[in-house]
């Protein structure tokens, strides 16, 4: 039976017992406090505050994220694994919304616990390993998929799901597979997304130029981030958008979607290379393909008709692969 004492063991000692300031109440008993001291100490203006029912916050101030994750972990007990927005963030994403709220835990179907406002618990029968990284974390296609099933704003599902697949970290395939395995609720919307990028689409502003475009009469079918080649098979570039009848290239042009200047510049390399390979170019900002888009559509009807016109230069186009682990503009 754990000994009785009122004075409190030194904080540096709490910290170093559990590896952070959020612990279990039942640790805190075995290291010696009576439960009336814990109480005491968390109580209104105490220098200690509850997280949750048997969890503890060792300082009197809004906890941080990372003090919502570690104690959602230690009260939903082991084999508890992080994923949804929280992992996504820990996985080092940079486009998904930042997490708020509960932070979304997956444990044992077994497992019963109640949330109490610090996670929201998901009880299931396909517990993935954990991934790297200092947290338990669930894998990067597990995480996504668990995110983008509980959202409704297509942008945001079609900004997690491309730069997944931009940096190559995950392919198409094995979201779609993540996808089919998992439940089925609130799979409609990341399918649809999933279509878009095995179409080739890898941007928020690709997939809205993409549904500009289905809107003309004039124009044909495009390629998405194809690699153009000249007759002698030599790399030309890889535009967002190629007519190839007529070879003609559209560019989503926006520094948003670069990764840094370098990539940028790149990008300004990239064009002025098609141009000297006789490619007409047109660049539209993103915010054009929703404010303007019949101005948008009528620039790109006009240049697709004077490309018509020019003798076509001996370029090929070779279709995307969605495994590619670069950013294109």
């Amino acid at each position: 039976m754990p000994r009785r004492r009122t004075d409190v063991p030194d904080l540096d000692d709490l910290v170093a017992y559990r590896g952070g300031l959020v612990v279990l109440v039942r640790d805190l008993v075995e290291l010696g406090l009576h439960r009336d001291t814990i109480a005491y100490r968390c109580r209104p203006g105490g220098p200690w505050r509850r997280l949750a029912p048997g969890l503890v916050l060792l300082r009197n101030g809004p906890p941080t994220r990372d003090d919502r994750r570690r104690g959602g972990l230690l009260h939903a007990g082991p084999e508890s694994l992080i994923t949804g927005l929280d992992a996504l963030e820990l996985h080092g994403l940079e486009r998904a919304p930042r997490p708020s709220g509960p932070v979304h835990l997956l444990v044992p179907t077994e497992r019963r616990r109640s949330g109490y406002g610090l996670v929201m618990i998901e009880r299931t029968d396909r517990l993935p390993a954990r991934g790297p990284g200092r947290l338990p974390v669930a894998p990067l296609e597990r995480a996504v998929i668990d995110a983008v099933r509980r959202m409704r704003e297509r942008d945001v599902v079609r900004s997690i799901i491309a730069e997944t697949v931009q940096r190559g970290l995950r392919s198409p395939a094995q979201l779609a597979a993540e996808l089919e395995a998992g439940a089925q609720r609130g799979s409609r919307l990341p399918r649809e997304v999933l279509c878009e990028v095995r179409a080739g689409i890898r941007s928020v502003a690709e997939a809205k130029a993409r549904a500009l475009l289905q809107q003309s009469r004039a124009l044909p079918p495009v390629v998405w981030n194809a690699e153009i080649v000249d007759e002698h098979g030599r790399f030309i570039a890889k535009p967002d958008a190629w007519f190839d009848g007529v070879a003609m290239a559209w560019e989503i042009d926006s520094h948003e979607f670069h990764l840094s200047p370098a990539d940028h510049a790149a990008t300004l390399a990239r064009r002025s290379a098609m141009t000297a390979a006789g490619i007409l170019v047109v660049a539209t900002a993103p915010s054009r393909i929703t404010r303007e888009p019949t101005l948008v559509l009528g620039e790109l009807e006009r240049t697709h008709a004077q490309a018509a016109m020019r003798p076509r230069p001996r370029l090929y186009a070779l279709p995307s692969v969605p495994t590619s682990g670069a950013f294109v503009g």
